[in-house]
């Protein structure tokens, strides 16, 4: 039987090879040999090489124009462009994947803020008196100086670590629990700085994540979420667990929120008037803030500038996304003044 086969084999050798038909328009092709090279055009017969050993011919080689590759076609019928256009995205922008809840949390909070947030903190800004308001502002920051002194540390910011020492206890006992921002003045000359964890980990190179606008707690991303959950465990730790107490943190939280509002009251105006899309730029302005304050303690950026806890004066500049050109904003200044003569004594220092 394998005899059988093997001369079957044998026979089937000696017959001619077939190709397949040519795909394609024939082309002159040349192939070259140790023992010379022979050229023919391919009409569908076997090349044969001059020892008349059968060639199996393979699929010619076309130039095919460029042109001639299929174009996508977008939805609405027009051809998409050739040119792929790569933009690097800004160190200060951050993911927006959650847009549109995003948005609508943004407008629902505009509302409750037009209803209720605003003008109660303007009451709160016309009704109790400058050096009231003003020393309550200076108690809660106080109360924050062992968060900024942590991270000062994580951050090997040793000296600005030890001022923040020496404003907390010049503040806490001269100051009376620091509700007079003392360290500020002659002879401490010790500026208020913002510090926090979502910080110190921006310092070391940690992105934003995803931008998150979240009701009652505003503008943040995933970094900055965690950070300032690190920052409330260190509070109790470092204060006490009377920071935490209902009967405390309630008050102080609402006093807070108004302080904090009629402080920006002009920077929200700006932004709300501001031309584009509202949301978009209030995103815009809290991540190039944060941004900003994250360039500052690797000495980049403007060394006077405040931290998130100091509204902007004069022109805010919001720079656009990719080509978007940068919009000034101007700000107003509201008729009734928010500073003290205590915060005037010297230049405003970063918070």
């Amino acid at each position: 039987m394998a005899l059988s086969v093997i001369a079957i084999l044998l026979s089937l050798s000696d017959q001619p090879v077939t190709p397949a038909p040519s795909l394609v328009a024939p082309v002159e092709q040349t192939a070259s040999t140790g023992s010379g090279a022979i050229a023919d055009r391919a009409s569908g017969t076997v090349p044969q090489m001059a020892d008349a050993t059968p060639v199996v011919s393979v699929l010619p080689l076309v130039s095919v124009p460029f042109d001639t590759f299929p174009v996508f076609v977008a939805a609405d019928g027009t051809s998409a462009p050739s040119d792929i256009i790569v933009t690097a995205r800004a160190e200060w922008e951050a993911p927006d994947p959650l847009a549109g809840i995003n948005a609508t949390a943004f407008e629902a909070t505009q509302t409750v803020d037009r209803a209720l947030i605003g003008p109660l903190s303007m009451a709160y800004k016309k009704k109790v008196p400058g050096p009231i308001r003003d020393g309550i502002h200076n108690f809660l920051y106080n109360l924050r100086e062992p968060v900024v002194f942590v991270n000062y540390v994580l951050q090997h910011k040793i000296g600005k670590a030890v001022e923040t020492v020496g404003r907390f206890v010049v503040n806490t006992t001269i100051g009376a629990i620091g509700l007079f921002d003392i360290a500020r003045r002659k002879p401490f000359r010790l500026p208020r700085r913002s510090n926090g964890f979502a910080n110190t980990l921006g310092f070391y190179g940690v992105p934003n994540g995803a931008f998150l606008y979240l009701p009652l707690v505003g503008p943040t991303t995933v970094r900055d979420l965690f950070g300032g959950a690190v920052d409330r465990l260190i509070l109790p730790i470092t204060l006490g667990q009377g920071v935490t107490d209902p009967k405390f943190a309630i008050p102080a939280g609402v006093l807070g929120a108004l302080d904090h509002r009629a402080e920006f009251d002009e920077t929200y105006k700006a932004i709300d008037t501001a031309p584009g899309d509202r949301y978009g730029n209030a995103r815009d302005f809290y991540l190039q803030r944060r941004q900003a304050e994250i360039d500052r303690l690797h000495g980049r950026g403007k060394a006077g500038a405040g931290g998130m806890t100091e509204a902007p004066s004069g022109t805010i500049r919001l720079r656009g996304r990719g080509s978007d050109p940068t919009v000034e904003l101007p700000v107003t200044p509201s008729a009734i003044p928010a500073a003290t003569p205590s915060a005037t004594t010297t230049t405003p220092p970063a918070r």
